[in-house]
């Protein structure tokens, strides 16, 4: 692969991904995607690529593409292509985060930007990997550095009718979560509590297993208060690091709660 430098387009890195399709691949991923007909993916189509075979691409084209170009590939037909795109705003974000060694306040601009263009096209990480491949790397990290943060983005996205702004929106708070700050996944996860899909009932349980191995008594403050509540998906998901007599104790809980 030759991606001729400070040159790249959309349809370069479209070519690139459709040029390795494997078709029976393919099928094992739509399947696996749910894509049928009143499934969650439904009508995604799939080249059948694994993700590092996307990821080797978008390692060459970091840094030399626009957000014009990337907003190509997140409206592209292809799952896969699509990815690249996502993938492509984590390696921006990932270039303009501070360092020590500067001041950082051009790079506060760019990450502003990519963040927003991310929320603005949102509702393109239209399947599960494509929310969790990108959204905790770049709307994350941005709001915690925001100097003037507050929860109104995130609630904005948990308030959506759209599934994948609502899955964005608590995905999102892994960054908080591995620095410590755990009050903005409990505010979504309370929040999204009585959504109707399973996705959004793991992707909650997933955040809240992540705040217990980091501060388990947190985690069991929180399942105090609302165990009778939680989705027993989201329980589940939640006591999975717990000793077996312990998620024993919280399941029968639930279960006479």
């Amino acid at each position: 692969m030759d991606i001729e430098k400070n040159k790249v387009t959309a349809s370069e890195i479209e070519a690139l991904l459709m040029g390795q399709e494997n078709k029976e691949q393919r099928e094992v991923l739509m399947r696996f995607f749910k894509t049928g007909k009143g499934e969650y993916g439904e009508g995604d189509e799939f080249l059948g690529l694994k993700v590092p075979q996307t990821r080797a691409i978008v390692k060459e084209a970091k840094g030399l593409i626009t957000l014009d170009e990337i907003e190509k590939l997140l409206y592209s037909r292809w799952h896969e292509v699509r990815l690249a795109g996502f993938l492509l705003l984590v390696e921006e974000m990932k270039r303009n985060m501070p360092k020590s060694s500067d001041k950082g306040e051009g790079k506060s601009k760019k990450r502003k930007e990519v963040a927003e263009f991310y929320i603005r096209h949102a509702r393109q990480a239209n399947n599960w990997d494509l929310v969790d491949l990108s959204a905790q790397y770049v709307v994350g990290p941005y709001l915690r550095l925001d100097k003037n943060f507050n929860d109104e983005a995130l609630l904005r996205l948990a308030d959506s009718d759209n599934l994948w702004e609502q899955r964005i929106a608590i995905i999102s708070t892994l960054d908080f979560i591995r620095n410590g700050k755990y009050d903005t996944t409990l505010v979504i996860a309370d929040k999204l509590m009585t959504h109707p899909h399973d996705l959004i009932h793991k992707g909650i349980g997933w955040m809240l297993r992540e705040v217990g191995k980091r501060d388990l008594s947190t985690l069991l403050q929180y399942l105090e208060e609302r165990y009778d509540r939680l989705p027993r998906t989201s329980l589940r998901y939640a006591i999975e690091r717990l000793p077996d007599s312990e998620r024993k104790f919280w399941l029968n809980l639930h279960r006479e709660g």
